[in-house]
């Protein structure tokens, strides 16, 4: 058997603990099938507590940049976080050290992929990042190798199992954003400061990724059209399942004949597509190929296991000698292809509006669509409030994106809303 591929792992958080414990529970298979012992040498944390961990036959550093640096290792394992700061400096430490480097941080690569991917790929080093994107979903190495020999048209999913519980909640329960939001945070499901799971940064940073793997295009996070779910309300889920769809926080990026289309908000989809019976915390990524036709991933996108799964599959890579360029083809030949404007976007629309009920109201509302090209294709009204607001659902043609944007504008102006209009894109996948 060949000698043993040493390892440094930095940060023993959640992600951090769970590859440990696997590489540890592990070890024999590990070394089975990959041909050589795939053995611990160093871990790296400022908090030194006990975690339940057999860590004694490590060597321990205070500062991961020193052990990036220093350790006696082969791979470094990067579980800190964060866009920048230390979790980058670690990475760029082990490079220079002529490390391999393998992260579960999405953040980091989303902004910082492209030049970690050229530093180490000319020194001939793998930069791993399978964790970044949907957990224990394989998602990477699918796009990367299985599904090599296809051009994408699309790649699209749920990338967010904070989101998707939330609103599987919402619909379950009839109960408002809020409340399950504040669920969600007592069971652990979503961080004290929820931002960037319920405002789509989470899913963004990881639907970067896959448009470049997918497209063979630069990383542009700065590219990605950004909404998140706080504006979902029941009423929306409960007119939603009415109207035969579901409502999904979804990432989906599209080559066009504009550029790449990468857009990431609350979406309907139908009943009968696969990515509506996702639920729960649970990830599901969807590729359409040219030869392939469509593969649907589905499985836990976070956590202590499926996380630390993604991470060694990774590390088995380098025990193994593989080292495929980090998204797909070398950073060198990635094309810098055009952003399609999101204002240019075409499709179906839902709106819900809180309207006064009074008479001329919805000619109001009907003119302002015609003069801006919207065409109807139902509208639903509950109950009579005379002189109250009532909502009113619209869902429309194909209509572009600009037009519906400056209709809903023109709408929340009149004296009739009570409150803004609401917009919900609807997918016809």
């Amino acid at each position: 058997m060949s000698r043993p591929l040493k390892v440094a792992v930095a940060g023993l958080g959640t992600v951090g603990g769970g590859t440990v414990k696997l590489l540890q529970a592990n070890a024999a298979l590990l070394a089975e099938r990959t041909g050589r012992p795939v053995v611990i040498t160093a871990v790296a944390d400022r908090d030194r507590r006990d975690r339940g961990l057999s860590l004694d036959t490590y060597r321990w550093f205070d500062d991961a940049v020193a052990m990036a640096s220093d350790a006696d290792a082969d791979v470094v394992v990067e579980l800190i976080g964060g866009a920048g700061g230390v979790a980058l400096k670690v990475c760029e430490a082990a490079i220079a050290a002529g490390r391999h480097v393998v992260t579960a941080n999405k953040a980091l690569i989303a902004h910082h992929g492209m030049a970690l991917a050229a530093a180490a790929e000319a020194k001939g080093l793998t930069l791993g990042y399978e964790a970044a994107v949907a957990g224990g979903i394989p998602i990477i190495k699918s796009l990367r190798e299985g599904l090599v020999g296809n051009h994408a048209r699309r790649v699209y999913g749920i990338l967010n199992g904070t989101c998707n519980y939330i609103l599987t909640q919402m619909r379950e329960t009839g109960r408002e954003f809020a409340t399950v939001l504040a669920e969600a945070q007592a069971l652990g499901y979503a961080e004290a400061d929820p931002s960037f799971d319920v405002d789509g940064i989470d899913t963004a940073h990881k639907l970067a990724i896959l448009a470049s793997v997918a497209f063979g295009c630069t990383l542009d996070f700065d590219a990605v059209h950004i909404e998140g779910i706080r504006h979902v309300a029941a009423v929306d889920i409960a007119f939603a399942q009415e109207l035969g769809y579901r409502i999904k926080l979804l990432g989906i990026a599209t080559q066009t004949e504009a550029g790449i289309e990468r857009r990431v908000h609350p979406c309907m989809v139908r009943l009968d597509t696969p990515i509506a019976q996702v639920d729960g915390v649970f990830n599901a990524v969807v590729i359409d190929g040219d030869f392939v036709d469509r593969v649907v991933h589905e499985g836990r996108g976070a956590g202590e296991r499926p996380t630390a799964s993604a991470v060694v599959a990774d590390i088995a890579d380098i025990a193994r000698g593989r080292n495929v360029p980090t998204f797909g083809v070398p950073v060198a030949t990635l094309h810098a292809a055009p952003a399609a404007p999101m204002s240019e976007h075409r499709g179906a629309f839902y709106v819900r509006l809180m309207v006064l009920d009074r008479p001329g109201v919805f000619a109001d509302i009907a003119a302002i669509l015609r003069d801006h090209d919207v065409s109807m294709e139902a509208v639903l009204q509950r109950g009579r409030a005379p002189g109250e607001p009532v909502p009113v659902v619209m869902t429309t043609h194909d209509t572009a994106e600009a037009a519906m944007v400056h209709s809903l504008v023109k709408i929340g102006e009149l004296g009739s809303s009570a409150e803004p209009p609401r917009m919900i894109r609807i997918e016809p996948f």
